[in-house]
């Protein structure tokens, strides 16, 4: 199943004064890491941003808040929303450790079940206890739901996950990985 990755690149940097995705890790910015690893992994990369300027130099394509509303719900409504693929493989900017064999393993998780007719809406790992929104794949399936919480500003991406068919991938799956 052909899925796009996505970078999310909105954040408004409240709690350091500088763009996360632009501290270098080994010498690299974290987003370019990013988008290299999105394209190897996908064929291509999309970056969600209101703030293109800051990104032109990555040679990804862009896509803006189609609705007038901050935060990653929004980003990942907006991407979804304008791509063929019928899903997205999520991570926030400024996660400079991505396991591109962990993301492998989710994708495959993804697919094999959606195959059948019961379809996962999304793939989220746990990681210390905790669900990680940030990092995970995202149907297009979702899209009125989305909208539906967006409308009543409902922002919260962990909320989100109570409303929709979620595959789970267990912290010790994760740690093996």
């Amino acid at each position: 199943m052909a899925m796009t990755g996505t970078i999310l690149a909105g954040g408004e940097n409240r709690r350091i004064p500088l763009l996360k995705g632009h501290i270098e890790i080994n010498g690299k910015k974290i987003i370019d890491s990013s988008v290299n690893l999105m394209r190897n992994l996908f064929g291509r990369a999309v970056i969600s941003t209101n703030t293109p300027e800051l990104y032109f130099y990555c040679g990804a394509p862009m896509i803006g808040d189609t609705i007038n509303q901050r935060g990653p719900l929004t980003g990942i409504f907006s991407v979804l929303s304008n791509i063929k693929d019928d899903a997205i493989f999520v991570v926030a900017c400024d996660m400079p450790f991505l396991n591109g064999q962990l993301m492998k393993y989710m994708v495959d998780k993804y697919n094999n079940f959606n195959s059948g007719t019961n379809k996962w809406d999304a793939v989220i790992p746990v990681f210390e206890g905790k669900p990680q929104p940030l990092f995970g794949i995202y149907s297009k399936n979702i899209l009125g739901v989305i909208e539906e919480r967006l409308n009543k500003g409902l922002k919260r991406l962990k909320d989100l996950l109570t409303e929709i068919n979620v595959l789970y991938i267990k912290e010790e799956e994760v740690r093996q990985i």
